[in-house]
Order: structure tokens, then sequence, then C-alpha cells
């Protein structure tokens, strides 16, 4: 398999992280590109489908249908954490599920900021094994539970959610705590063995509100793929079309990078 098979997009509707809260991230530019044409302007056959601030609202067929010709599709849950309709137990599930009869490459829903920091899982176990149960027993074909997890939430004990899911991705918040990527990676082993694990990689460093240097990049890409060789990691999510094109540096790296290595065996 190549690795560029092993590679998706975090995929939120064009100008929504411009849009929260006026720009607290404080990224330049102007973005135009959805989930779709920043598939298409990367080469990453494969997206995760994330609401964000609520956008889109089910139903969801007119964004399915331009993600149609990609390699698999996985949608969005609950949505991040802006997303207040599903807040107090309420979900997507029954939206993903008719999404994956409709469109075939639709293989899984994802709970997007699930694990709030000093405040309960948006679901409760409960929630979460019927989730679990409804995805896995679909039909034609099961569908896959993935779950967001940012590295800081390591120091805390959540793996009896973690033993439900499927897919466990791993994300660093803060650009400064990207050394620590071998060690988070190495103790994510630990705690989810026989899961699928993938890592999130940002193109902008949303925790400090400033570019993500080519350097940080170049770790991070560096880092991920070696784990991706050794089989801990199943693949990477780089976040997002929503970067795509406002002129930061780091996509634009980043797009040489899967030109160059993309084809590689893994």
């Amino acid at each position: 398999m190549e690795l560029r098979e092993k590679l998706w997009l975090w995929g939120q509707d064009a100008g929504t992280h411009h849009a929260y809260h006026n720009n607290e991230w404080r990224l330049p530019g102007v973005n135009r590109m959805g989930p779709a044409e920043g598939s298409r302007h990367f080469g990453i056959p494969n997206c995760c489908r994330v609401v964000m601030s609520g956008k889109p609202l089910p139903p969801f067929d007119s964004e399915s249908e331009k993600l149609k010709d990609l390699d698999r599709v996985v949608w969005s849950v609950v949505g991040d954490g802006s997303s207040t309709r599903n807040n107090d137990g309420a979900t997507d599930l029954e939206e993903v599920i008719r999404q994956a009869r409709l469109f075939p490459n639709v293989c899984g829903g994802i709970l997007d900021d699930f694990f709030v920091d000093n405040a309960s899982p948006r679901l409760s176990l409960e929630q979460l094994k019927e989730t679990k149960r409804r995805l896995s027993g679909n039909r034609p074909r099961p569908l896959d539970l993935w779950v967001v997890y940012y590295a800081r939430q390591l120091a805390q004990d959540y793996r009896a959610y973690l033993d439900v899911c499927d897919v466990i991705t791993l994300w660093t918040w803060e650009g400064a705590n990207l050394p620590n990527i071998d060690r988070n990676v190495a103790e994510l082993c630990r705690i989810t063995p026989g899961k699928r694990r993938l890592a999130g990689c940002y193109l902008w460093n949303y925790g400090e509100r400033k570019p993500m240097t080519t350097a940080q990049m170049e770790l991070q890409c560096s880092k991920y793929r070696e784990w991706v060789r050794k089989g801990d990691l199943d693949g990477v999510i780089f976040a997002s079309n929503t970067l795509a094109d406002i002129g930061i540096e780091a996509a634009e790296w980043l797009r040489t990078w899967i030109r160059q290595v993309g084809s590689e065996e893994v």
C-alpha cells in the first residue's frame, strides 16, 4: 500500500476557522476551498468530514456527493465543541448511517472534541456503546467508530471509552509540545492495544495562535511517517482544507511533501 492511501484530510466548511470567535486563532487570508477541493489540492484521497460551529446541518447528501470520488469518508457524529445542537447526548448518528447507505465510500463516524477538559465526555459510556452498536451493526457493511483524543488528555484515564472505539486519533494542540510526539504515540499504543490509531497533524499552531513553522511540519511528518512504517499508526490526518488556500507556508510544504513521498510503499 502507498503512503498516500493512509493520508486523510480533516474537512470542514470553508471559512469556518476564520469565523470561529471572530478569528480567535489569528488566521491570515481568506479560505474558499471546501473539503473536496482541499483533498484534490493536497492529493489526499480520504476525508474526515466534520461539522464545525453547527455546519453543515443534516441532511448531508450534498456534501457527501462532493466527496463521492474519494476513497474513504468518515462523517461527523457530534461535531466540534462549538456545535451545540448535539449537546446533552444528541448526535447526528442516524444521518451518518443514512449517508453510508447512500454513498459506498462512507466507512465510519467520528466524535470530535469528545473528551472535554475538566468535564464529562460528551456522551455517557452507555450512549457511546449504543453508538458503537449501531455503527458496527450497519448493513450492508459495518461502520467504524472514530474519536478525537488530544495529547494532553493522555494524563487522564479514558480507557473505558477508548476501548469502545475502533479508531483513536491523537492530536497535539500546541506546537511547543511537538517534541513529545514519540513519547505520546508510544503511550497511546500502550493504552489502546489492538486499536487502529492515526495521528492528527495541524498546519497551523492553533494552541499558540501562530503559524506552524516548516521545521515543525518536518518534525511532525517525519515522526508520523516512521510510526506508520512501523505499523503502530494506521495513517495521518491533516487539518485542514480551511488552511489550504490562505497563503501559509505549511500548506505549500505539505503539498510538496505528499508529492515526494506519497507513492512510497508502507
